[in-house]
């Protein structure tokens, strides 16, 4: 049996207690199934592909801080974080904007795990090519998640508005893939020499700038 490093240990420990946490009183339970569904696929999906494809430390803790943005957001809806009413408070901001920041991370996160396995899997010899394919999937991604949004919004009116957290901004869908997008960019622009120094302490990892 393969042993759970300390590193291991303290993900799952705080996956297991802010997931806890998240369901005991959430704003509504259709909604938090709905948000935090995403975070329990991605755990579930990381144990099932440790042992033969480890990814990175810095990867793997890029996937807890999405997931605890998601089970954050399903707790209170995206609408409703109560430190980002605080910081519209203080900033004169007309909205909670802690669907923006889900949306940076929805960028940010799914970039670097493309990164990830597209140098490790060889997919591209092109680094400019390679980058633009990880921008083009993170707005891919963006886009299907809000057709998501849309489809819940048809099915379900009572729990529509909590789920997609427009709070009435008529430009909200394209605010959501601008953040996504942008996010994205940061990702590749500030985090690529670190990933790449992680890479080259794989087994299997490509080289630095493969």
């Amino acid at each position: 049996m393969t042993r759970w490093s300390v590193t291991e240990v303290t993900w799952i420990g705080t996956f297991t207690a802010v997931l806890v946490w998240s369901g005991i009183q959430p704003h509504d339970y259709p909604t938090w199934v709905l948000e935090v569904l995403p975070a329990v696929v991605a755990a579930l999906a990381l144990a099932l592909t440790r042992a033969r494809f480890p990814l990175t430390p810095l990867v793997y803790v890029l996937i807890l801080i999405h997931c605890l943005i998601l089970m954050v957001g399903g707790h209170y809806t995206y609408a409703q974080v109560p430190v980002f009413d605080w910081l519209g408070e203080l900033t004169g901001a007309q909205r909670n904007n802690y669907d923006k920041l889900g949306h940076f991370a929805q960028g940010f996160i799914p970039a670097m795990v493309a990164r990830e396995l597209l140098i490790r899997k060889r997919v591209f010899t092109s680094r400019a090519w390679r980058t633009f394919f990880i921008v083009c999937f993170c707005l891919a991604f963006s886009a299907f998640y809000e057709l998501i949004e849309w489809w819940v919004a048809l099915l379900s009116a009572q729990g529509a508005e909590s789920f997609l957290g427009t709070q009435g901004y008529v430009w909200d869908t394209q605010s959501d893939m601008f953040w996504a997008l942008l996010g994205a960019i940061s990702a590749i622009a500030g985090m690529s020499r670190w990933h790449d120094r992680q890479l080259a302490v794989l087994d299997d990892g490509a080289p630095a700038g493969a």
